[in-house]
């Protein structure tokens, strides 16, 4: 059971984060300054440190001063209100894993909490490297496919660079581990990763999260903001869904990535920073620039280095390994569950098309931890779905069609099939119609309706 410790001087936030965090199943530890907190650490060695900014005595800042001068392995995370995004920017300087700003959502605490374990999990840093990976890596970046075994080289060339990425890919392919892992291999491992959907914020708000605002700048800008750009100078940001951007933040992105500088919204300074860009998308941005709603200048700044995940299904041979590491995963995070998989439960998950990709086989995996009752995780296990289209795509085709470069005129291309079809069930057949429609599942008068449609003759 991982250990985590609490550290503010305020005694409900502190009987708060015990409860939220010990129903996550974690050892729960807590100080109300950062000399007590000290104290615990050297006796106690938590697995992660949960602190307040501003605490009498020894403040957040000094406990995270004196945490990465003895234990400089030991992740921070820092709780602050708005009014203190000044110290949140210095403790992020200084090496703190992350940030949670009052008030906050518990799922936010939980998802924060699980992203900084990671690397507990992890305890050799080298992990998050790409040589490492075939051991110690992260979930969505295990294989050892051609393609994936291309991808780690790739990422072992541009780590060290300074150079903007742009990551394409099915949903659930693993585009923000990617992102993560080319950060973690780099010079700017020892600063801040900060990630944002820009799908799932509106453009004004989207505006202040990547460049901040100051006060007054628009209703409820109550005080001076800090963006992501901000604080996270000199690490990296990661803008997924790049696709979803609006218009008017592409000019103004398209104004950073130029120059590395920016205003606060309402601002009139310039402010300079230096922050290694990855933007992520699934959509064809190809189609965007065609359909006028993604800007092609922009584009060009983003796809210097273009990386593009191939979906799950077409790195079939690395299922297992995934599927093997996912439950190793799950079973420690519920605490019970299988300890392997039947050979022919990892044949459905083998043969099944995976839509969702590897976040799809990690909640098909966590589902099947929670029913399976046996230490074996079996077909039982696997939802009827997941079952049912398995058997599915193990049917053979009865033939391929592949579409032409040039592509085809639908109608017409559907016709001579079923025209083609037809003739082979006559030759088959002997001629004799009635049993070409038994052929082709076909009652007499359709199959006679059809004859006279295309005008086939056996004197053809």
């Amino acid at each position: 059971m991982e250990t985590i410790l609490v550290v503010d001087d305020e005694q409900g936030m502190r009987e708060l984060l015990t409860v939220l965090l010990e129903h996550q199943g974690y050892r729960v530890l807590s100080a109300s300054d950062g000399e007590q907190a000290l104290e615990l650490i050297a006796h106690q060695s938590p697995d992660l440190v949960i602190s307040d900014v501003r605490m009498p005595k020894l403040d957040g800042i000094g406990l995270l001063t004196g945490i990465r001068k003895t234990y400089p392995h030991l992740p921070v995370i820092m709780v602050t209100a708005y009014a203190s995004m000044d110290s949140t920017i210095q403790a992020m300087r200084l090496g703190a894993h992350d940030y949670i700003t009052k008030p906050f959502r518990i799922d936010e605490i939980r998802l924060v909490v699980e992203k900084a374990l990671v690397k507990v999990r992890q305890p050799d840093d080298r992990a998050c490297r790409p040589a490492a990976m075939e051991e110690a890596q992260p979930a969505g970046l295990i294989g050892r496919s051609p393609k994936m075994v291309e991808l780690y080289k790739l990422i072992t060339r541009i780590a060290e660079l300074d150079s903007t990425v742009l990551i394409t890919g099915e949903s659930g392919t693993g585009k923000e581990l990617v992102a993560r892992t080319i950060h973690c291999a780099s010079p700017r491992s020892a600063r801040p990763f900060l990630a944002i959907n820009c799908g799932a914020i509106p453009e004004q708000l989207l505006e202040s999260e990547l460049f901040g605002h100051v006060r007054g700048s628009f209703t409820g800008a109550v005080s001076h903001k800090a963006g992501l750009f901000e604080v996270a100078n000199r690490g990296t940001v990661l803008l997924d869904e790049i696709g979803e951007m609006s218009a008017v933040l592409q000019v103004k992105l398209l104004r950073f990535l130029q120059g590395r500088t920016f205003r606060r919204v309402g601002g009139t300074e310039d402010l300079e920073v230096d922050v290694r860009l990855i933007a992520a998308t699934n959509k064809n941005l190809m189609k965007a620039m065609a359909d006028s709603t993604f800007r092609e200048d922009l584009f060009y700044r983003l796809n210097v280095i273009p990386i593009h995940l191939p979906p799950l299904r077409e790195r079939t041979e690395d299922i297992p390994l995934l599927a093997n590491r996912l439950l190793a995963q799950c079973t420690l995070r519920q605490r019970r569950g299988p300890a392997s998989i039947a050979p022919e439960a990892m044949e459905i998950l083998v043969r099944y098309h995976w839509p969702g990709n590897v976040r799809e086989l990690e909640n098909v995996i966590e589902r099947a931890v929670a029913l399976e009752t046996t230490d074996q995780l079996t077909p039982a296990g696997i939802s009827v779905q997941v079952r049912t289209a398995s058997e599915d795509e193990g049917q053979p085709r009865p033939w391929t069609l592949t579409l032409p470069t040039q592509g085809i005129h639908l109608e017409d291309a559907v016709a001579q099939i079923e025209k083609d079809l037809m003739l082979q069930a006559l030759e088959r057949s002997g001629w004799v119609q009635s049993k070409a429609a038994e052929l082709l599942n076909l009652t007499f008068r359709a199959f006679r309706y059809k004859v006279k449609k295309y005008g086939i003759s056996r004197a053809r």
